[in-house]
């Protein structure tokens, strides 16, 4: 009778404790904020769930080479290809940079999607490149090309007279192998986000993001943030789409599996087929099968799914409480949604029923001319258009710095730091970024204090 009054004490205490926005990943927050705070698993992963970890751990971090090769595990690399491992683009399972200081070539960790626009309207991947620009190559095989990016500047100001300038990027595509793109190309650069929390956001509820959705705003709030819906290769159906930057993939399993043949050049039993173009006949003749197997692709979904989150920083300091004032006085958590407490549909007990804090609706938003990928509105992505991003997570951000030593942020990295990110804002957060622009500077500041804290 006793021992089960503590058990039960200790059960409300455990839950109270790991419900606090301090432990955003629940129970398995972890508490290491040193420069591998992105790389634990969460915590509860023991015995042979955490050498299934450290197995996905292994073949996420390493080099693939060309085959055939000494080290069968781990060849198949391209024959096109953007990066030759996928902690190239998620450095310490980090952020990816994107975009250099000054005019010049992109970093590897950020992508380039590419649609072709046909005479009756439809959209389809690019005829010559694909869908998906690879500037790298293995031997006897020719690279797509380079992207250099110029900087055109953008001068605002505050409502207090407070100036500030932006960089927008221009992007410049050199020495193509097959051709020019055309003036029917859609370009969509994407980074590689921060990898943590992953699979507690696999394991919201579907009914909590449909909850969210309004595309027809009905509530008359401006903001109409919808699903986008995507064919499941796994399920052979249209389903929920979850991740991305226009979530535009459905599970972790289907958007690893799509990144190893779309960086890498690795192809698996979900895409079985490299990404040569019918004018790419080198890449044909060299192209593999099933570089990854089933097996080893399972590791790495299972590494990818069980990565932690680092516990809040400064959680009690007043100007932190202030910024999160200001965070929802402006209507940011109208699309960063706080918190959710996850499912119960995970094989892991660890990402069940936990009371997690990624700040994101998982929905499609409207960003506005100045983020859009293309001046024509045109469905690039399964149902996502070139106006539409997936509200990113927020948890993390504080750290990017510290482990991935640079500020930039939103999809492309032209953010350089978050006032920047907030001030591209457009579309449906434009009443968000208006409502930024006049605040004092102090709360400016306190606002930026608490998204360092997250």
């Amino acid at each position: 009778m006793v021992r089960n009054l503590v058990l039960t004490f200790f059960f409300v205490l455990s839950f109270n404790t790991y419900s606090s926005e301090k432990f955003p990943a629940g129970a398995g927050t972890t508490l290491d904020l040193s420069v591998n705070a992105f790389s634990h698993p969460m915590a509860g992963t023991r015995g042979m769930l955490r050498r299934y970890f450290q197995t996905g751990n292994s073949f996420f971090k390493g080099a693939w080479v060309t085959a055939p090769s000494s080290t069968p595990l781990r060849d198949g690399l391209g024959p096109v290809f953007n990066a030759t491992s996928c902690t190239a683009c998620h450095f310490l399972d980090g952020r990816g940079r994107g975009l250099p200081d000054t005019d010049g070539p992109t970093d590897i960790s950020l992508l380039f999607r590419l649609r072709q626009i046909k005479e009756n309207g439809e959209v389809i991947e690019h005829e010559k490149y694909g869908g998906q620009f690879q500037p790298h190559s293995i031997e006897g095989v020719k690279g797509e090309g380079e992207v250099f990016v110029k900087f055109e500047t953008i001068i605002g100001s505050f409502a207090d007279g407070e100036t500030y300038e932006l960089k927008k990027p221009n992007y410049i595509f050199r020495k193509l192998s097959q051709g020019k793109l055309g003036d029917t190309t859609i370009i969509s650069p994407r980074v590689g986000p921060q990898m943590i929390g992953l699979g507690l956001l696999e394991n919201i509820k579907e009914e909590d993001i449909l909850e969210k959705a309004d595309p027809e705003d009905r509530d008359g709030d401006g903001i109409s943030g919808r699903v986008n819906r995507v064919f499941s290769v796994v399920e052979q159906r249209e389903v929920l789409g979850r991740f991305g930057w226009k979530a535009g993939k459905p599970s972790l399993l289907e958007q690893n599996a799509a990144a190893f043949v779309g960086d890498i050049g690795i192809t698996s039993y979900l895409f079985p087929k490299e990404e040569c173009t019918y004018v790419q006949l080198d890449c044909e003749e060299k192209k593999t099968k099933s570089d990854i197997s089933k097996h080893l692709l399972n590791r790495v979904t299972e590494y990818t799914q069980l990565l932690s989150v680092p516990v809040r920083r400064n959680f009690d300091d007043p100007r932190v409480k202030s910024g999160q004032k200001v965070f929802n006085q402006i209507s940011c958590q109208a699309c960063h949604t706080p918190s959710y407490t996850t499912g119960n549909q995970s094989k892991f007990k660890v990402l069940n029923n936990q009371k997690i804090y990624p700040y994101t609706d998982m929905l499609l938003h409207d960003m506005g001319d100045a983020l859009a990928d293309d001046i024509r509105e045109y469905k690039n992505e399964a149902q996502a258009t070139t106006r539409e991003w997936r509200t990113p997570p927020l948890w993390g951000l504080g750290l990017i710095k510290k482990i991935n030593g640079h500020t930039r942020f939103l999809h492309d990295g032209r953010a350089r730091n978050l006032k920047e990110a907030i001030l591209w804002h457009g579309g449906e957060a434009k009443e968000a970024k208006e409502n930024f622009l006049k605040l004092k500077k102090s709360d400016r500041e306190d606002l930026i204090k608490f998204l360092r804290s997250l």
